[in-house]
């Protein structure tokens, strides 16, 4: 289907991508592996849009929402902060749960043993009995 046109210029012709072929670029750009334009140097796929257009027909991601690509954060990069968000809420809780115990010694008081049973109370589905140790 290579030829020239009118005016001179080589016209490109269209390809046909397997199904598997498609699956497999979407694959690699939803799990961060590749952007979508990476996708199309590496596999010289022509088209400007014809990777986004596999990605809102066969990915698992939603590609149509609204917001710009420049704001969506590749799956790897989202991963790593959630990760960092957990150790510093692990940290957190660490420090919280030491401060608990240095005032249960100066206080002289048990915090986590006087709550314990009214957070229980609160949290226990309706119709459950009081469990006979609080009574």
């Amino acid at each position: 289907m290579e030829g020239t046109s009118k005016k001179g210029f080589l016209r490109k012709s269209q390809k046909d991508y397997s199904l598997a072929f498609k699956l497999s670029v979407v694959d690699q750009v939803e799990k961060g592996l590749l952007t979508y334009k990476q996708a199309q140097a590496r596999y010289g796929i022509q088209g400007r849009s014809t990777v986004l257009v596999w990605l809102r027909k066969h990915g698992q991601l939603d590609w149509k929402s609204k917001r710009p690509m420049k704001e969506k954060q590749p799956p790897r990069s989202r991963i790593h902060k959630l990760e960092a968000k957990i150790k510093r809420l692990e940290q957190e809780k660490l420090i919280l749960n030491r401060a608990i115990d240095i005032a249960d010694e100066q206080l002289g008081t048990d915090i986590r043993k006087k709550y314990l049973p009214l957070w229980q109370a609160a949290f226990r589905p309706k119709g459950q009995p009081e469990p006979p140790e609080s009574r």
